[in-house]
């Protein structure tokens, strides 16, 4: 980090640390009403150019493995609630991801909103989606870039709650 960056982020870090503390977030646990309107859980995902190196170095940092395929060139590490996703060769740049239908421990939610659904609320407040999730029931995602040109996947994994719940 740049000395002119720090002489900025220093005295800013001393203002927010010695100021009283926050109000407690709003729980968004599966019984909310509020965890119906999110867009998912939340986790990063790194487009690596070793994978075995990332997960060494990430590892080192404490996050365990949670799922993945080293032999597909992916896998999800976590550390409490942080999830990180790793990934070589799959596509350029890092991503913000967000999973419709899943707790911050990729358990299926009994009750969420449906990518398309996100998709049509997103729209309707003047965002449009890079990619578009595709009609139907099932698993489906959408692309979005930010300003500042940062891709966010919304990706679900699991069928959109009707349609879970008719079968």
């Amino acid at each position: 980090m740049n000395k002119p960056l720090l002489a900025v982020l220093l005295p800013l870090c001393a203002v927010a640390c010695n100021s009283a503390p926050a109000a407690p977030m709003p729980s968004a646990d599966a019984a909310s009403p509020r965890a119906s309107n999110s867009i998912g859980s939340f986790s990063v995902s790194l487009s690596v150019k070793d994978l075995a190196a990332s997960r060494k170095f990430y590892e080192q940092l404490g996050f365990t493995a949670g799922h993945g395929d080293m032999a597909q060139n992916w896998i999800v590490l976590r550390n409490g609630d942080t999830v990180i996703g790793l990934f070589e060769g799959m596509f350029e740049g890092n991503m913000l991801t967000f999973n419709p239908g899943w707790s911050q421990q990729a358990e299926p939610l009994p009750t969420f909103t449906d990518v398309r659904v996100l998709q049509q609320q997103l729209e309707g407040k003047g965002l449009e989606p890079v990619v578009r999730a595709e009609a139907g029931d099932g698993p489906a995602f959408l692309m979005l870039r930010d300003p500042d040109g940062n891709m966010l996947l919304i990706d679900q994994h699991v069928p959109a709650p009707h349609a879970a719940a008719a079968q």
